[in-house]
Formats: structure tokens, C-alpha cells, sequence
């Protein structure tokens, strides 16, 4: 099998939808690989390198599936879910092709498109044909499975994926042809977090307790524009795709997105300054990063997938939290449009009640100016003292010690983003906190979050905290504000029914807490001391 291919990329959704003109399957969380199955087997990944020798386990795909070219997902499984962790060490591990006793974590190849059949191209082919003749060429064995997409439910089935703890599901138009190496609007992936592939184009020096390591990375995408190989256009699914070429024949420019300070384990900052160090030059790489502060450059060549909450209006990222570093993922491909979302028309699209629990962060807004939320000056939530802003945070704590993010408080936009937070300081507690007017509320909830109607729990109101803080896990140091292990209990976004300076009533979307949730003044105890309990119903 001489033609090789670049696998087909998906754009994201603004929200799970029904279409009867769709299927929908689970995204798995792993590495993308395409298999061509021939006389013996090879497993390129995006960036086009071979795998086959890192998973010796898929070779029973050549008794499975014999002369075909597949396309699919590398995953290690555990407690039914991919584990992706799990399955780094195997990408780095050596290229022998013989089982080893010794591996732990052995690979699931998830199959779910395919692309030649005995010689014969099936990219013109729609899916709904190609899953036809998917199914006949392909049998499950121990380390090999197809994929089983469902028709028309995709919101009932993304409710289901996100129960599970999966990372979302992909939506697939049934008449689509296959399109190489394209992002195409015809694949669609809806997951509960936004993320992004982003350029690590340099990075900035640590501070306080990063002083050895480094304080944030400078992400760039590629402006989205054209790709060429061998000085052709690559732009309708007629022209079938080989391998995209590895640099700039398109001499696209990078662009600043913003940084990223938060995700990082203490491994991840000793070993990241490790691998950077080759990559270092002194030319800048990005354009429009602030003038006064200092950054190391690096060369574009390496790829991290970073989760955000939404884009500003001057293209940047909101509350961006590293997630991995993608070695899986060439640079030219990170490109700016990954960052437009796909509506689903309405012709399409079956609104439900449940579809007004969107995280759009306008209809927010909305919600917060509308009549029955009463006047603008009485629709906050005083903290402590009736103090706004970030004051008495950052009054508390010495940032040159202690991790935490520092923040501002963001003006622009309107988001909905709630997180519990559980803190082991000199006793367990959790901590919720509300995005509210660029800043997060926050309450310390000595016994946790209610789970049965009515049953009320103290909840004291603290100090605002910033953006970033809702994405922060690690441990502040003894002799600092709050000193312990800080990690996320449970996260996602919230919608607003009542807000007062005295009552609050929202509605959770969380992967562990979901549902209607009161906050109301508890003024017999104290200024700060709110009753926080589930609404019945």
C-alpha cells in the first residue's frame, strides 16, 4: 500500500445537538493512528510516525482486518475509560516487535472509518456506506474493536459520555466523504471542556516557588489559510491527500494567543525546562506579547493541548490550563481554526428545554440584566467587608512564595463557570466559587456540597479569587494564607435564576453535581455566613 494519508480532522460544536442527518460516537482520548494492513502492518501516527513497533499487541490486526487502510484511536483502558497517562510510557518506550511480559498497559485500537478495502480508495464513498463495509472487513479481537456510533440522539448520547467521565462525543455527517488531512465541518467534536492544540513558542522565568523552573508558556496558532502539496491547493475532497508536507509551504504566520501558567505537576515543569533547553534562539517568535516582560524563545516545534473557557474578542485565550504536551501533533497543524466553533443550524438542531442550560456566556448576561434581576447597583455579591476586585486576595498572599495564581479581574465578557474545590488545610473543607463580574465568588463549605433536597450547609463567604484560580491544583506552603493541598472536586458551568445581595438561586451543570442550588444570607450568624442547600424538584 503506497498511498499514505493524513487523518481527517474535525472543527468543534457550540453544544450537543439531534440530527437525523448525523451519527454520533464516543471521542476517545488517546493517540489518532492510521493502520494499512497489507503484508505486514504499519500504525502512522498524525505527525507520521510509525507506531507499530511501541504497540507489538496490534499486530492481530493483520488476521483482523487484512488488506485495509484504517483509521482509529490508540487507547489505554482503565475502569472504562481511557487512561492517557496510562499510555504515554508506551509511546516513548523502544521499537521491538515482539510482546513483552512486562507490559502493563496494554493498547485498545479503536477503529472507526476506513479507507481502503482490498486496494480499492473509499474516500468518496459517505460514512454511512464506508461504516457498511467497515463492519464486514473488520472483527473484534482482544486488542482491536470497532467503534458502534448511535443515529440522530446526539444529545441524549453526549448527557450519556459525560456521565461515564469521557471526554465528549464526535458528530459525523452520514453523507460526508472522507477528507484527508482537512478540518472539515462535517466531523464535529463536542466535549465538556474547550481545548485546543497550541505552538509552545517560548516561555516566561519562574517566580517564588517556580523560581528554578519557569512561570508561563507563549502559545501561538497558525493563521488558517492554505495548504499546499506540491504546489497545489488543497481544498476540494476530489483531490485525494498524501501526506501534508512537514513545514510552511504556505508561510503562515503565528500567532500570539496568549500564555498559559496553570495544569502544570512538578514533573511536568522539571521536565518541559529539560526538553527546552536544546530548542532555545534568541529570535522572537510571536508578535504582540507585552513589551516589558521577559521571554525566553524557543523554536516553534513543540505541541501542548491546553483547555480554555472561551476566546475574547482580541483572540486570546480565557483561563487557559495545561492539559499534556502532544507529541503526537505537528506544529503546522495547530492552526487558528480550531478556535471557530460550528453552529448547527436550526433546521438541524431540536431544541429541548435542557438546550437553555448552554454555557454561552451572552445569554448569561442576558439573564443578569434582565428585569427580574433587579437593578444594576444591587445585583452583586459583597464579599467580606463589602470589598470588589482582588484586594484582599492578594493582601494575603506572598506570590513570590506561593503558587497560586496572582490574576487580575477580567472585564470583558460574561462567563458561567462554577468550581468546588477540595482543601486540605488544617481541616478538610471544600470551596465553591461562582464566575461573577471577572472575578470568582467564593465560599468555604466546611461540609461539602449538599446532595439531598433541603438538607442546608454552612457556607461562609470569602475573599474573591481570580479567573485562574478555578483551574488551580497544588499545594500552598506552610506559613502561607491557607496552607495545604488545594485539588478540583468537581467543575463546570452554571446557570443563573435569582441573584441578590441576600439570595441566589443556580442551576449546576457539573460532572458530579448537577441541578437547582440555593445560596441564602444566614444574618442570625454572622455578615458572612450563608445557608447553601439543593432546591427540591
Amino acid at each position: 500500500m503506497k498511498t499514505r494519508y493524513q487523518p481527517m480532522l474535525s472543527r468543534p460544536a457550540n453544544g450537543p445537538f439531534n440530527g437525523d442527518a448525523w451519527y454520533f460516537e464516543i471521542k476517545w482520548d488517546g493517540v489518532r493512528a492510521i493502520a494499512y494492513v497489507g503484508e505486514d502492518l504499519s500504525l502512522r501516527s498524525r505527525n507520521d510516525r510509525e507506531l507499530a513497533g511501541q504497540f507489538p499487541e496490534l499486530a492481530e490486526l493483520l488476521h483482523l482486518a487484512p488488506h485495509t487502510v484504517l483509521d482509529g484511536e490508540i487507547v489505554v483502558m482503565s475502569g472504562g475509560k481511557p487512561d492517557i497517562q496510562a499510555l504515554l510510557p508506551r509511546l516513548q518506550a523502544g521499537t521491538g516487535r515482539s510482546p513483552s511480559a512486562e507490559v502493563k498497559n496494554p493498547v485498545t485500537y479503536i477503529i472507526f472509518d476506513i479507507l481502503e478495502k482490498d486496494k480499492k480508495i473509499l474516500l468518496d464513498l459517505p460514512f454511512s456506506e464506508r461504516r457498511k463495509i467497515l463492519e464486514k472487513s473488520v472483527k473484534d479481537g482482544p486488542h482491536v474493536i470497532l467503534s458502534v456510533p448511535v443515529e440522530a440522539r446526539g444529545e441524549d448520547y453526549y448527557k450519556a459520555a459525560i456521565a461515564r467521565g469521557l471526554e465528549g462525543v464526535m458528530a459525523k455527517r452520514g453523507d460526508s466523504p472522507y477528507e484527508p488531512g482537512q478540518r472539515s465541518g462535517a466531523w464535529l467534536k463536542i466535549k465538556a471542556e474547550k481545548t485546543c492544540d497550541c505552538v509552545i513558542a517560548g516561555y516566561t522565568p519562574g517566580q517564588g516557588g517556580r523560581g528554578l523552573t519557569f512561570g508561563a508558556l507563549l502559545l501561538g496558532l497558525y493563521e488558517q489559510g492554505k495548504r499546499t502539496r506540491g504546489g497545489e491547493r488543497i481544498s476540494s475532497p476530489k483531490k485525494k491527500l498524501a501526506v501534508l508536507p512537514a513545514s510552511g509551504d504556505d508561510n503562515r504566520k503565528l500567532v500570539y494567543i496568549g500564555k498559559v501558567g496553570t495544569g502544570f505537576s512538578d514533573r511536568d515543569l522539571e521536565e518541559l525546562l529539560m526538553t527546552f533547553s536544546p530548542l532555545e534562539t534568541s529570535t522572537p517568535q510571536l508578535a504582540g506579547v507585552e513589551p516589558a516582560e521577559l521571554v525566553i524563545w524557543l523554536e516553534p516545534a513543540l505541541v501542548c493541548e491546553v483547555a480554555y473557557q472561551m476566546v475574547t474578542r482580541d483572540k486570546k485565550l480565557r483561563i487557559p490550563r495545561f492539559i499534556r504536551m502532544r507529541p503526537d501533533r505537528k506544529p503546522e497543524e495547530c492552526s487558528t481554526d480550531q478556535l471557530s466553533e460550528v453552529k448547527v443550524p436550526s433546521t438541524v438542531r431540536e431544541t429541548t428545554a435542557e438546550d437553555n442550560h448552554a454555557d454561552s456566556g451572552k445569554r448569561i448576561s442576558g439573564k443578569v440584566r434582565s428585569k427580574k434581576m433587579g437593578s444594576p447597583d444591587s445585583d452583586h455579591l459583597p464579599g467580606p467587608k463589602g470589598e470588589q476586585g482582588l484586594g484582599a486576595y492578594k493582601k494575603k498572599r506572598d506570590f513570590s512564595v506561593t503558587g497560586e495564581p496572582e490574576g487580575t479581574v477580567i472585564k470583558e465578557g460574561g462567563g458561567n463557570y462554577f468550581v468546588v474545590q477540595e482543601h486540605h488545610a488544617r481541616r478538610l473543607h471544600f470551596d465553591l466559587r461562582l464566575e461573577r463580574e471577572g472575578v470568582l465568588k467564593s465560599w468555604a463549605v466546611p461540609k461539602g456540597i449538599p446532595d439531598v433536597p433541603g438538607e442546608k450547609h454552612l457556607a461562609v463567604a470569602v475573599e474573591d479569587h481570580p479567573l485562574d484560580y478555578g483551574h488551580f491544583e497544588g499545594t500552598i506552603p506552610e506559613g502561607q494564607y491557607g496552607a495545604g493541598t488545594v485539588s478540583i472536586w468537581d467543575n463546570g458551568t452554571y446557570d443563573t435564576k435569582h441573584w441578590d445581595p441576600d439570595k441566589i438561586e443556580i442551576t449546576l451543570h457539573g460532572h458530579r453535581i448537577t441541578g437547582p442550588y440555593v445560596l441564602v444570607r444566614f444574618k442570625r450568624a454572622g455578615k458572612n455566613e450563608w445557608l447553601f442547600f439543593r432546591a427540591g424538584g
